[in-house]
């Protein structure tokens, strides 16, 4: 089957090769590979498959539903909750002797404990609150989406009339209701009495169909949409259908620098109680919503799909900004009076619609800013967040779109809003979630970061939550680091309208460190990438060795100096701009030598540069205070991974020292016979490594532990008498 919106992915010859559950995850994986059928976590499908009873042995029937929390692109078996369906359905017995009963009460909120009771063999994933929906409709197979073109549906004034007319009596329409207990009866009803239905729109929230076969339901899932979409073509104005243009789209360069200019500042606004990261989205179908005349309207009713508001809150907010005639600081004047009405705006939904167990307000700034002209920026705790935050409002404006065409937007009754983003089973989930990481909510440079000690830094802080802009001279190493951190950590897909804003938790980046527009370049990148910067780690550095005659060509003299002296402090400099305009506390790591304080024969360039260096730590510091905190790490000689010592100067090593080796052997066992060599030069006898240096300056950009430490260069150097402090 082809559809004109829709792709249908299902190849018979992958899905033939997969047992029951491996199928059921094939189709999720397909259905949540496109934003438009359904949004990053949002939306569940499920298999009812017979499986054998591990106490009695028994055939029995299990339903396998996607989990709580789980994200249908990336979900694997271990994502899918698992449950007997007869005791599933036995719980409606229970809940009919429950009072009072309904959508909102205790009684509906207490079912959900009462899936654990459910669960088959011991599975661990945590069963949703969309399980009833799955398991009281009466077909094999369910898929609940949230289409763009069915949400358009779902929120448009005259969404029952729609549904009939685009449908029949194919898909009935179901009012709004929240998730849960209650919805899975009223489907089964709707089954009950309609038992040629195969799906229904549910009002305010999306797409639910059935089948007893699973690639039928997939199909029938995207021709549904697909019709929705068809149909909603026909009556699309474009920009017209908000109210025409009102503001032109500034060109990608003017949008740029826009960007930079305002994105730190605007972080620091925002960043008040706890930082957040940035994902900028400037794609054609954003532009044109911010800079339509209706965009101040439609932004203030705010979403309608429950899973869209948990992200872009109760509505964004949208400053009204000529980009044609008015400066960037008018710009920031309009955002700071709009942050200011947009955090009284949100007291005042929250005290209007709290209760007396309502969770604590959990803040009052937006996570959606609409800006004409440039487009929108969304924040996050985390790169991931912001990005699908983006990707919510994003189908948000496409949802707007569908149903001003055909009918009029309506979002939810704020009451119902606030009772969804409230609801103590969300705070439950929250709560539940792990605590965040030491470096969490933080973004950092790493200048060097192509190979070495700079690229174990990188990765080493994204282990610990930090999101990495990795920075090199070398730009296929920088992005080769930034690769390696993505395969740890997943990179997740961006929807950003450029490429570096669907960056994920690590961007590589080509950078000459003594070029001060290079690295002016670099860090617009990072922030566009991520709104800013609170870390900047330099472990770049030069060293030559010298010619046989021992005497230091002036060139060279002067390339040391420029690189391990002159290129610190222009990153430094220009990353001062970034750390002021944010006012927010941040920290400078420059990466020395012990060779610095300790003078040796055949290095002098090398060795006075970095004691320049470590002066040069010191001077940083006061200049940089209070805001900043600057200190410097002095390794020994690491030789592991070190783009300093390449298999030739570490052959030169071995030959000078008499060590014995064989040529035949890989460049790391090479490197590892010299630091071996070394490791006996110091007090504890030991190799000085990559995870060491890494070590000591995640202590020093951490906020938690050496805090109130700045100016100091710290030695990792195994204990060299000759280093110690005099």
């Amino acid at each position: 089957m082809t559809f004109t919106f829709v792709e249908n992915r299902w190849d018979d010859a992958v899905a033939d090769q997969l047992d029951p559950l491996g199928r059921l995850v094939y189709r999720s994986n397909l259905l949540g590979s496109d934003w438009r059928i359904t949004n990053t976590g949002g939306g569940n499908t499920s298999s009812k498959l017979i499986e054998r009873d591990p106490i009695t042995g028994e055939p029995v029937e299990v339903l396998w539903v996607k989990g709580s929390g789980g994200d249908l692109r990336t979900a694997t078996r271990k994502n899918f909750a698992s449950l007997y369906q007869q005791k599933l359905l036995a719980l409606q017995e229970i809940y009919a002797r429950m009072e009072p009963r309904g959508p909102k009460t205790p009684a509906e909120d207490a079912m959900v404990e009462l899936f654990r009771h459910c669960v088959f063999n011991l599975n661990p994933c945590a069963p949703s609150i969309d399980t009833p929906l799955h398991s009281f409709i009466p077909y094999r197979h369910v898929d609940h989406t949230h289409p763009v073109p069915c949400i358009a549906i779902a929120t448009a004034k005259d969404g029952p009339d729609l549904t009939r007319e685009i449908y029949g009596d194919e898909v009935l329409w179901v009012d709004w209701q929240r998730p849960g207990f209650e919805l899975g009866l009223k489907l089964q009803e709707l089954c009950r009495r309609h038992p040629s239905a195969r799906g229904a729109i549910l009002g305010g929230h999306g797409l639910i169909n059935w089948a007893d076969d699973d690639k039928e339901c997939y199909l029938l899932t995207l021709r549904l949409i697909d019709q929705a979409a068809q149909y909603l073509a026909r009556f699309d104005r474009g920009i017209e259908t908000f109210g025409g243009r009102k503001y032109p789209a500034l060109s990608e360069a003017e949008r740029e620098a826009v960007l930079v200019e305002i994105l730190p500042w605007l972080r620091g606004q925002l960043s008040q109680e706890k930082r957040v990261i940035a994902t900028v989205e400037t794609s054609e179908n954003v532009l044109d919503f911010v800079n339509a005349n209706r965009a101040p309207e439609l932004a203030e009713l705010g979403t309608s799909c429950p899973d869209h508001f948990l992200r872009t809150k109760i509505k964004p907010l949208y400053v009204d900004w000529n980009p044609t005639v008015e400066s960037v600081e008018v710009l920031k004047e309009r955002l700071q009076e709009g942050l200011e009405r947009y955090r009284a705006d949100y007291r005042a939904y929250y005290e209007a619609h709290r209760k007396p167990d309502s969770p604590p307000m959990r803040g009052a700034d937006p996570t959606v800013v609409l800006i004409p002209g440039v487009g929108m920026i969304a924040w996050g705790k985390t790169k991931s967040e912001s990005r699908v935050t983006a990707e919510f409002y994003k189908s948000a404006i496409e949802v707007m779109r569908g149903a001003e065409s055909v009918s009029t937007y309506t979002a939810l009754p704020r009451q119902e809003a606030f009772d969804i983003e409230y609801w103590a089973l969300e705070e439950a989930k929250l709560r539940r979630m792990p605590p965040e990481k030491e470096l969490a909510r933080q973004i950092v440079a790493v200048v060097g970061a192509g190979s070495g000690i700079g690229r174990r830094v990188a990765e080493r802080l994204v282990q610990e939550g930090a999101v990495v802009a990795a920075l090199d001279l070398n730009g296929p190493a920088a992005r080769e680091t930034a690769d390696r951190i993505l395969e740890q950590v997943g990179m997740g897909i961006g929807v950003a309208g450029t490429g570096i804003s669907a960056c994920g938790d690590a961007i590589g980046l080509e950078v000459d460190m003594t070029d001060r527009e290079a690295v002016r370049r670099a860090l617009r990148w990072v922030i566009l990438a991520y709104g800013g910067l609170d870390h900047l780690v330099i472990t770049a550095g030069l060293y030559v060795p010298p010619p046989p005659t021992g005497e230091i060509p002036d060139a060279r003299w002067d390339d040391t100096f420029r690189v391990n002296v002159t290129g610190p402090f222009i990153v430094a400099d220009e990353a001062r701009r970034i750390w002021e305009a944010q006012e927010l506390p941040g920290s400078l790591v420059i990466t020395t030598s012990v060779n610095a304080v300790v003078p040796k024969v055949g290095s002098m360039a090398y060795d006075t540069s970095k004691a320049a260096a470590n002066h040069l730590v010191r001077e940083l510091a006061l200049a940089l205070a209070p805001l900043v905190r600057v200190n410097g790490v002095a390794p020994a000689t690491v030789v592991e991974g070190s783009a300093m010592f390449p298999r030739e100067r570490v052959i030169a090593s071995l030959l000078r020292y008499g060590i014995p080796f064989d040529e035949n052997e890989d460049t790391e066992t090479l490197r590892q016979r010299l630091a071996d060599f070394y490791a006996r030069r110091n007090l504890l006898k030991a190799p000085i490594t990559l995870d060491d240096q890494a070590e000591a300056i995640f202590l020093l950009v951490s906020g938690r532990r050496l805090s109130k430490t700045t100016g100091q260069v710290l030695h990792v150097d195994g204990g060299i008498p000759e280093g110690f402090l005099r």
